[in-house]
Protein backbone atom coordinates (compact mmCIF):
# COMPACT_ATOMS: atom_id res chain seq x y z
CA UNK A 1 0.00 0.00 0.00
CA UNK A 2 1.31 3.67 -1.13
CA UNK A 3 1.08 6.27 1.47
CA UNK A 4 -1.21 8.22 -0.17
CA UNK A 5 -3.79 5.37 0.14
CA UNK A 6 -2.41 4.56 3.82
CA UNK A 7 -3.42 8.17 4.63
CA UNK A 8 -6.39 8.27 2.99
CA UNK A 9 -7.49 4.75 4.83
CA UNK A 10 -6.46 6.67 7.91
CA UNK A 11 -8.71 9.20 7.19
CA UNK A 12 -11.55 7.36 6.89
CA UNK A 13 -11.19 5.71 9.73
CA UNK A 14 -10.57 8.70 11.79
CA UNK A 15 -14.22 10.37 10.22
CA UNK A 16 -15.93 6.92 11.45
CA UNK A 17 -14.03 7.37 14.78
CA UNK A 18 -15.77 10.70 15.18
CA UNK A 19 -19.47 9.38 13.56
CA UNK A 20 -18.97 6.98 16.62
CA UNK A 21 -18.90 9.18 19.37
CA UNK A 22 -21.42 11.59 17.17
CA UNK A 23 -23.99 8.91 17.48
CA UNK A 24 -23.64 7.29 20.79
CA UNK A 25 -22.75 3.57 19.74
CA UNK A 26 -21.47 1.60 17.16
CA UNK A 27 -24.77 0.30 16.04
CA UNK A 28 -25.94 4.06 15.20
CA UNK A 29 -22.97 4.91 13.69
CA UNK A 30 -23.29 1.45 11.39
CA UNK A 31 -26.70 3.11 10.21
CA UNK A 32 -26.13 6.11 9.72
CA UNK A 33 -23.09 4.98 7.72
CA UNK A 34 -25.49 2.53 5.61
CA UNK A 35 -22.69 -0.43 6.87
CA UNK A 36 -22.39 -3.48 9.69
CA UNK A 37 -21.73 -2.85 12.99
CA UNK A 38 -19.24 -5.63 12.43
CA UNK A 39 -17.71 -3.73 9.40
CA UNK A 40 -17.13 -0.48 11.57
CA UNK A 41 -15.94 -2.17 14.97
CA UNK A 42 -13.25 -3.73 12.31
CA UNK A 43 -12.26 -0.10 10.96
CA UNK A 44 -12.24 0.87 14.89
CA UNK A 45 -9.66 -1.80 15.65
CA UNK A 46 -7.55 -0.72 12.59
CA UNK A 47 -7.71 2.75 14.17
CA UNK A 48 -6.39 1.91 17.30
CA UNK A 49 -3.94 -0.68 16.05
CA UNK A 50 -2.29 2.26 13.86
CA UNK A 51 -2.06 4.92 16.72
CA UNK A 52 -0.85 1.80 19.67
CA UNK A 53 -3.98 2.75 21.55
CA UNK A 54 -6.95 2.62 22.69
CA UNK A 55 -9.81 5.11 21.80
CA UNK A 56 -13.08 4.03 23.32
CA UNK A 57 -13.76 1.21 26.02
CA UNK A 58 -17.08 -0.68 24.74
CA UNK A 59 -19.75 -2.40 27.15
CA UNK A 60 -22.82 -3.71 26.66
CA UNK A 61 -24.37 -0.36 27.10
CA UNK A 62 -22.62 2.17 26.53
CA UNK A 63 -19.04 3.55 24.91
CA UNK A 64 -17.00 5.64 26.36
CA UNK A 65 -14.18 7.28 25.50
CA UNK A 66 -10.32 6.74 26.81
CA UNK A 67 -8.48 9.20 28.19
CA UNK A 68 -6.24 9.00 24.43
CA UNK A 69 -9.91 8.72 22.97
CA UNK A 70 -10.39 12.23 24.80
CA UNK A 71 -7.71 13.83 23.26
CA UNK A 72 -8.00 12.16 19.49
CA UNK A 73 -11.75 13.00 19.37
CA UNK A 74 -11.54 16.90 19.08
CA UNK A 75 -9.00 16.60 16.06
CA UNK A 76 -11.50 14.09 14.37
CA UNK A 77 -14.43 15.97 14.59
CA UNK A 78 -12.53 19.24 13.60
CA UNK A 79 -11.96 16.90 10.07
CA UNK A 80 -15.47 16.12 9.61
CA UNK A 81 -16.67 19.73 10.19
CA UNK A 82 -14.45 20.94 7.74
CA UNK A 83 -15.29 18.53 4.93
CA UNK A 84 -18.76 19.35 5.32
CA UNK A 85 -18.27 22.79 5.49
CA UNK A 86 -16.16 22.58 2.24
CA UNK A 87 -18.77 20.60 0.99
CA UNK A 88 -21.51 22.91 1.80
CA UNK A 89 -19.18 26.22 0.26
CA UNK A 90 -19.17 24.50 -3.55
CA UNK A 91 -23.14 23.88 -3.10
CA UNK A 92 -23.56 27.47 -2.48
CA UNK A 93 -21.64 27.73 -5.51
CA UNK A 94 -23.25 25.63 -7.67
CA UNK A 95 -26.76 26.98 -6.22
CA UNK A 96 -26.60 30.19 -5.58
CA UNK A 97 -24.52 32.82 -7.39
CA UNK A 98 -21.42 33.92 -5.68
CA UNK A 99 -17.94 35.29 -6.70
CA UNK A 100 -16.93 37.16 -9.92
CA UNK A 101 -18.67 36.77 -12.90
CA UNK A 102 -16.47 37.81 -16.18
CA UNK A 103 -18.61 38.51 -19.10
CA UNK A 104 -17.21 39.78 -22.49
CA UNK A 105 -19.28 41.38 -24.82
CA UNK A 106 -19.32 43.75 -27.62
CA UNK A 107 -19.40 47.70 -26.65
CA UNK A 108 -22.75 48.24 -28.31
CA UNK A 109 -23.89 46.07 -25.89
CA UNK A 110 -23.57 48.14 -22.57
CA UNK A 111 -27.11 49.18 -22.52
CA UNK A 112 -28.43 46.04 -23.44
CA UNK A 113 -26.11 44.17 -20.57
CA UNK A 114 -27.73 46.57 -17.84
CA UNK A 115 -31.50 45.70 -18.48
CA UNK A 116 -30.29 41.93 -19.27
CA UNK A 117 -28.62 41.53 -15.86
CA UNK A 118 -31.21 43.30 -13.97
CA UNK A 119 -32.41 39.96 -12.28
CA UNK A 120 -28.90 39.46 -11.04
CA UNK A 121 -28.88 42.56 -9.05
CA UNK A 122 -30.65 40.22 -6.24
CA UNK A 123 -27.77 38.29 -5.19
CA UNK A 124 -25.80 40.47 -2.87
CA UNK A 125 -22.93 37.80 -3.03
CA UNK A 126 -22.34 37.88 -6.57
CA UNK A 127 -20.08 40.56 -8.27
CA UNK A 128 -19.90 41.50 -12.26
CA UNK A 129 -16.55 42.15 -14.24
CA UNK A 130 -17.73 43.16 -17.70
CA UNK A 131 -15.29 43.01 -20.16
CA UNK A 132 -16.67 45.05 -23.22
CA UNK A 133 -14.68 45.61 -26.49
CA UNK A 134 -15.73 44.44 -30.04
CA UNK A 135 -12.61 42.62 -30.58
CA UNK A 136 -13.14 38.92 -29.21
CA UNK A 137 -10.56 38.10 -26.88
CA UNK A 138 -9.73 34.45 -25.50
CA UNK A 139 -12.07 33.67 -22.92
CA UNK A 140 -9.38 30.67 -21.96
CA UNK A 141 -6.66 33.64 -21.11
CA UNK A 142 -8.71 35.91 -19.83
CA UNK A 143 -10.45 33.60 -17.43
CA UNK A 144 -13.98 34.54 -19.01
CA UNK A 145 -16.94 32.93 -17.53
CA UNK A 146 -18.95 33.90 -20.26
CA UNK A 147 -18.96 35.82 -23.76
CA UNK A 148 -21.78 37.19 -25.68
CA UNK A 149 -20.80 36.96 -29.81
CA UNK A 150 -22.84 38.19 -32.85
CA UNK A 151 -22.97 36.33 -36.06
CA UNK A 152 -21.51 33.18 -37.47
CA UNK A 153 -19.55 31.45 -34.71
CA UNK A 154 -17.71 28.58 -35.98
CA UNK A 155 -15.25 27.87 -32.59
CA UNK A 156 -15.58 24.51 -31.84
CA UNK A 157 -13.53 24.72 -28.99
CA UNK A 158 -16.52 26.52 -27.38
CA UNK A 159 -19.86 25.97 -25.90
CA UNK A 160 -22.50 28.38 -27.86
CA UNK A 161 -26.24 29.20 -27.16
CA UNK A 162 -27.90 31.11 -29.66
CA UNK A 163 -30.04 33.46 -27.31
CA UNK A 164 -31.64 35.35 -30.72
CA UNK A 165 -30.97 38.00 -33.43
CA UNK A 166 -31.07 41.38 -34.16
CA UNK A 167 -31.98 43.06 -37.02
CA UNK A 168 -29.35 45.03 -39.49
CA UNK A 169 -29.64 48.18 -41.01
CA UNK A 170 -27.92 49.46 -44.15
CA UNK A 171 -27.95 53.34 -43.74
CA UNK A 172 -25.75 56.63 -44.49
CA UNK A 173 -25.51 59.88 -44.13
CA UNK A 174 -27.65 62.14 -46.40
CA UNK A 175 -24.95 64.30 -47.14
CA UNK A 176 -22.68 60.69 -48.50
CA UNK A 177 -25.88 59.28 -50.76
CA UNK A 178 -25.97 63.22 -51.71
CA UNK A 179 -22.22 63.17 -53.04
CA UNK A 180 -22.03 59.13 -54.09
CA UNK A 181 -25.48 58.77 -55.36
CA UNK A 182 -28.50 56.56 -53.99
CA UNK A 183 -27.74 52.37 -54.66
CA UNK A 184 -30.33 51.15 -56.70
CA UNK A 185 -30.24 47.62 -56.22
CA UNK A 186 -27.65 45.39 -54.34
CA UNK A 187 -25.47 44.89 -57.15
CA UNK A 188 -24.48 48.83 -57.16
CA UNK A 189 -23.45 48.53 -53.64
CA UNK A 190 -19.71 47.26 -53.94
CA UNK A 191 -18.98 50.67 -56.23
CA UNK A 192 -19.32 52.71 -52.79
CA UNK A 193 -16.83 53.80 -49.71
CA UNK A 194 -18.16 50.99 -46.64
CA UNK A 195 -16.93 51.14 -42.81
CA UNK A 196 -16.96 48.39 -40.83
CA UNK A 197 -14.87 46.27 -38.14
CA UNK A 198 -11.97 43.88 -39.38
CA UNK A 199 -12.89 40.51 -40.73
CA UNK A 200 -11.89 37.59 -38.65
CA UNK A 201 -10.54 35.80 -41.41
CA UNK A 202 -8.90 38.28 -43.65
CA UNK A 203 -11.57 38.04 -46.53
CA UNK A 204 -13.58 40.51 -48.08
CA UNK A 205 -17.32 40.97 -45.66
CA UNK A 206 -20.06 39.19 -47.30
CA UNK A 207 -23.57 40.52 -46.86
CA UNK A 208 -26.65 38.57 -47.79
CA UNK A 209 -29.95 40.35 -49.01
CA UNK A 210 -33.00 39.40 -49.23
CA UNK A 211 -35.41 41.62 -51.53
CA UNK A 212 -38.53 41.99 -52.70
CA UNK A 213 -40.83 38.92 -53.86
CA UNK A 214 -38.16 36.22 -52.43
CA UNK A 215 -35.04 37.73 -54.63
CA UNK A 216 -31.79 37.11 -52.81
CA UNK A 217 -28.35 38.71 -53.40
CA UNK A 218 -25.15 38.50 -52.07
CA UNK A 219 -22.85 41.28 -52.13
CA UNK A 220 -19.25 40.99 -51.31
CA UNK A 221 -17.48 44.29 -49.58
CA UNK A 222 -14.12 45.65 -48.69
CA UNK A 223 -14.10 48.55 -46.33
CA UNK A 224 -12.30 51.63 -47.13
CA UNK A 225 -12.01 52.56 -43.15
CA UNK A 226 -11.84 49.41 -40.73
CA UNK A 227 -12.23 50.09 -37.13
CA UNK A 228 -12.21 47.62 -33.67
CA UNK A 229 -15.28 49.68 -32.37
CA UNK A 230 -18.92 49.64 -33.99
CA UNK A 231 -19.30 53.23 -32.21
CA UNK A 232 -16.70 54.83 -33.80
CA UNK A 233 -18.14 53.76 -37.14
CA UNK A 234 -21.20 55.13 -36.32
CA UNK A 235 -19.41 58.46 -35.72
CA UNK A 236 -17.76 58.26 -39.03
CA UNK A 237 -20.94 56.75 -40.86
CA UNK A 238 -22.77 60.27 -39.51
CA UNK A 239 -19.55 62.71 -40.91
CA UNK A 240 -20.90 61.14 -44.35
CA UNK A 241 -17.49 58.62 -44.80
CA UNK A 242 -19.17 55.73 -46.27
CA UNK A 243 -22.26 52.95 -46.16
CA UNK A 244 -22.49 51.28 -42.33
CA UNK A 245 -24.25 48.10 -41.74
CA UNK A 246 -25.63 48.98 -37.78
CA UNK A 247 -27.85 47.44 -35.52
CA UNK A 248 -31.04 48.85 -35.53
CA UNK A 249 -31.16 49.45 -31.91
CA UNK A 250 -28.01 51.00 -31.90
CA UNK A 251 -28.92 53.37 -34.76
CA UNK A 252 -32.86 53.98 -34.37
CA UNK A 253 -31.95 57.18 -33.15
CA UNK A 254 -30.00 58.67 -35.81
CA UNK A 255 -32.52 57.24 -38.07
CA UNK A 256 -35.50 58.97 -36.29
CA UNK A 257 -33.21 62.17 -36.38
CA UNK A 258 -32.85 61.69 -39.65
CA UNK A 259 -28.89 61.97 -39.78
CA UNK A 260 -28.53 58.81 -40.92
CA UNK A 261 -31.11 56.89 -43.78
CA UNK A 262 -32.14 53.52 -44.65
CA UNK A 263 -30.49 52.93 -47.99
CA UNK A 264 -32.23 49.69 -50.13
CA UNK A 265 -35.16 50.33 -47.46
CA UNK A 266 -36.88 47.33 -50.11
CA UNK A 267 -33.76 44.85 -49.14
CA UNK A 268 -33.40 43.33 -45.91
CA UNK A 269 -30.44 42.42 -44.60
CA UNK A 270 -30.47 38.89 -42.74
CA UNK A 271 -30.10 39.43 -38.94
CA UNK A 272 -27.22 38.79 -37.14
CA UNK A 273 -27.24 36.21 -34.97
CA UNK A 274 -26.20 36.43 -30.86
CA UNK A 275 -24.84 33.50 -28.83
CA UNK A 276 -23.78 33.56 -25.39
CA UNK A 277 -20.09 31.40 -25.04
CA UNK A 278 -19.16 29.20 -22.62
CA UNK A 279 -15.34 28.37 -22.36
CA UNK A 280 -16.16 24.49 -21.17
CA UNK A 281 -18.65 21.38 -21.57
CA UNK A 282 -19.18 20.25 -18.52
CA UNK A 283 -21.77 21.59 -15.51
CA UNK A 284 -21.44 25.27 -14.78
CA UNK A 285 -21.67 26.97 -11.48
CA UNK A 286 -24.68 28.83 -10.46
CA UNK A 287 -23.37 32.49 -11.60
CA UNK A 288 -23.22 31.53 -15.01
CA UNK A 289 -26.51 29.66 -15.44
CA UNK A 290 -28.41 32.55 -13.44
CA UNK A 291 -26.70 34.86 -16.27
CA UNK A 292 -27.38 32.92 -19.04
CA UNK A 293 -31.19 32.34 -17.74
CA UNK A 294 -31.78 36.14 -17.57
CA UNK A 295 -29.90 37.18 -21.15
CA UNK A 296 -32.11 34.35 -22.60
CA UNK A 297 -35.15 35.76 -21.56
CA UNK A 298 -34.22 38.98 -22.33
CA UNK A 299 -33.28 38.48 -25.33
CA UNK A 300 -35.99 35.91 -26.19
CA UNK A 301 -38.76 38.54 -24.98
CA UNK A 302 -37.31 40.93 -27.03
CA UNK A 303 -37.72 38.93 -30.15
CA UNK A 304 -34.08 39.85 -31.55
Amino acid sequence: MNEAQALADKLRRMALFAEIVDSGSISAAARRLGSTPSAVSQQLRLLERSLGLVLLHRSTRRLTLTEAGERYHPACAAMVAQARSADQALERLRDEPEGELRLAAPIGFGDRLASALEPLRRHPRLRLHLLLDDTPIDLIAERVDLALRVGRFTDSALVARRLGELQRVLCAAPRYLAERGWPRDPGELAGHDWLGLPPRSGAATALEFQGPQGARAEVRVEPRVLASQVTVLEALALEGWGLYVGMRDDVGAALDQGRLVPVLPDWRLEPAAVFAVTPRRDEQPAKVRHALRALQAHFGARGG
